[in-house]
C-alpha cells in the first residue's frame, strides 16, 4: 500500500473547498450537538465540571485546524454526540444516587502508570490488572459507563458484546490499529477515555490535529478532570470496592500537580524507554489515528512534532520530581528492556515499593500472560517510516536537538 506525502505548500487551517458537503451536513456547532444531546435523552444537566468552554475550543479547532476528510468528520462529530449523551445520563444516575453512598467510596492509594509513551505502559497495566487484588477500568465499561457498576456477567453481557462490536468496526476503518494499540472490550483502558467525558482530554490530541485546543488544554487547570474521574471510579467500583485501582496513560504526566491534589496518597510508575524508538513508535501510532479522521500530515512536520512533544513531556515529570523530593517514594522507575526482558521481576520490584502482597495464583497468571503476549499483530498494515518519508537520521537528529536530550535516557 502506498502512501502519498502530504503537500508542504498546504496550509493545513485553510478549509478544503471539497468537503463543502461535509461541513453543511456535520457541523461542528456546539449548540446543535448539546441540544441534540439533550433532546436524545430527555435530561438538562451536564453536570461538573462546565464543558461549554473546551466544547467550544474543541469544536472550533476541529473545524479549522483538523484537515477531517468526510468519513472522518462524520465519525467524530458522532463520538462528541455520544460523549455528550453518555454524561447526561451519568450526571443523572449520579444526583440519584445517595451522597453517603459515594464518601464512603473512596479511591484509597490508586497506582497511576505514566511517562514515556509507546514504553511498555500498555503491557505492564495488563500485568497488574491480573491480579484479582487490582482492577483497571475496562474498555467496556468506559465505552458505557452508565450501568457498568453491574458486574460483568460473562460471554452473554450485552454490554461487553457491543464494545466488541464497535471496535470491530474501528479495525476495519482503520485496518493499522491492531499493529499498533490492540484493544479488545476486556482489556484495561487508559484515563484519557475517562477524561473525554470531561471534553478536556489528550485524546482529541491524539486523534487529531488541534493545535488551538491542545494549547487551551496545556495551559488549563486539570484539576477538575480528575474530580470527574474520581467520581467515575466511584461510579464503576459502586457494587463491588474493595479492589485497588490501577490507572494509566502517558498524558498523566501533564497533570501530576492536579492528579496529587486530588488522589493525595496516589502512587506513580514512570516508565522509560530509549526516546528513539518512542519517537519511531509515536510517529506510527499518531499516523494511524489521525488518518483515521483527517488527511495525512506532512510526515517530517508530524516526526518535528511528535520529539517537541516528547521532549516537553520529558521536561515536565523531570521538573516535577525535582519540585517534589517528598514525593521520591511514590514514584518507581521501570524501563522497557527490563520489563520485556524480565516482566516478573518488574512486578516484584514495584509490590515490594508499594506493599502488595504478590500471591503465587497471582504470580502464575501474571507469568501465564507475559509468555502468551506477543508483539501486536498486523505491524504489515503499517508503514515504514522510510515509506512515508523519514529516515533514521533524521530522527536522531531531531532527538538530539531537544533541550532535554542528555537527560532522555533512564
Amino acid at each position: 500500500m502506498k502512501f502519498a506525502r502530504a503537500d508542504e505548500n498546504r496550509n493545513v487551517s485553510e478549509p478544503d473547498v471539497s468537503d463543502d458537503r461535509g461541513r453543511r451536513l456535520w457541523p461542528f456547532d456546539v449548540e446543535a450537538l448539546c441540544a441534540k444531546a439533550r433532546r436524545t435523552t430527555r435530561l438538562e444537566d451536564f453536570g461538573a465540571p462546565p464543558i461549554e468552554q473546551a466544547l467550544s475550543v474543541l469544536a472550533d479547532s476541529l473545524e479549522r485546524e483538523a484537515a477531517l476528510h468526510q468519513v472522518g468528520r462524520f465519525l467524530m462529530r458522532m463520538h462528541l454526540l455520544d460523549l455528550l449523551k453518555t454524561r447526561l445520563r451519568l450526571v443523572d444516575a449520579w444526583k440519584r444516587q445517595p451522597q453517603g453512598d459515594v464518601e464512603s467510596s473512596p479511591i484509597a492509594r490508586p497506582i497511576f502508570i505514566t511517562g514515556m509513551p509507546r514504553s511498555g505502559s500498555t503491557f505492564l497495566h495488563e500485568l497488574l490488572a491480573a491480579d484479582p487484588a487490582l482492577r483497571a477500568p475496562r474498555v467496556w465499561e468506559v465505552m458505557f459507563p452508565v450501568t457498568a457498576n453491574e458486574p460483568d456477567t460473562g460471554w452473554r453481557d450485552r454490554r461487553v458484546w457491543n464494545a466488541a462490536t464497535s471496535l470491530w468496526w474501528f479495525r476495519r476503518l482503520s485496518p493499522g490499529a491492531d499493529a499498533v494499540y490492540p484493544m479488545r472490550a476486556r482489556t484495561p483502558h487508559e484515563c484519557v477515555a475517562i477524561h473525554s467525558y470531561s471534553l478536556m482530554s489528550e485524546e482529541f490530541v491524539s486523534s487529531c490535529r488541534v493545535p488551538a485546543y491542545e494549547g487551551f488544554l496545556r495551559s488549563s487547570d486539570l484539576a477538575p478532570v480528575y474530580q470527574w474521574e474520581r467520581r467515575f471510579l466511584q461510579h464503576l467500583q459502586q457494587n463491588q470496592p474493595g479492589r485497588r485501582w490501577v490507572l494509566k496513560a502517558p498524558d498523566h504526566v501533564y497533570g501530576l500537580e492536579s492528579l496529587f491534589s486530588v488522589f493525595p496518597d496516589a502512587v506513580v510508575i514512570q516508565t522509560h524507554r530509549d526516546p528513539l524508538q518512542v519517537l519511531k513508535s509515536s510517529i506510527h501510532l499518531n499516523w494511524v489515528l489521525r488518518g483515521f479522521y483527517g488527511r495525512p500530515d506532512d510526515p517530517i512536520q508530524l516526526a518535528e512534532r511528535e520529539a517537541r512533544v516528547l521532549a516537553g513531556a520529558t521536561d515536565r515529570l523531570i521538573r516535577f520530581r525535582d519540585a517534589h523530593p517528598e514525593l521520591a517514594e511514590r514514584f518507581v522507575d521501570v524501563n522497557y528492556g527490563e520489563l520485556t526482558a524480565d516482566p516478573l521481576a518488574v512486578i516484584n520490584r514495584i509490590y515490594g515499593r508499594f506493599d502488595l502482597i504478590l500471591t503465587p495464583e497471582t504470580e502464575g497468571r501474571i507469568r501465564r500472560l507475559a509468555l502468551r503476549r506477543s508483539r501486536y499483530r498486523g505491524r504489515r498494515s503499517v508503514p515504514r517510516l522510510t515509506e512515508i518519508g523519514i529516515d533514521e537520521l533524521t530522527l536522531a537528529g531531531l532527538v538530539g536537538a531537544q533541550p532535554v536530550s542528555e537527560r532522555f535516557d533512564f
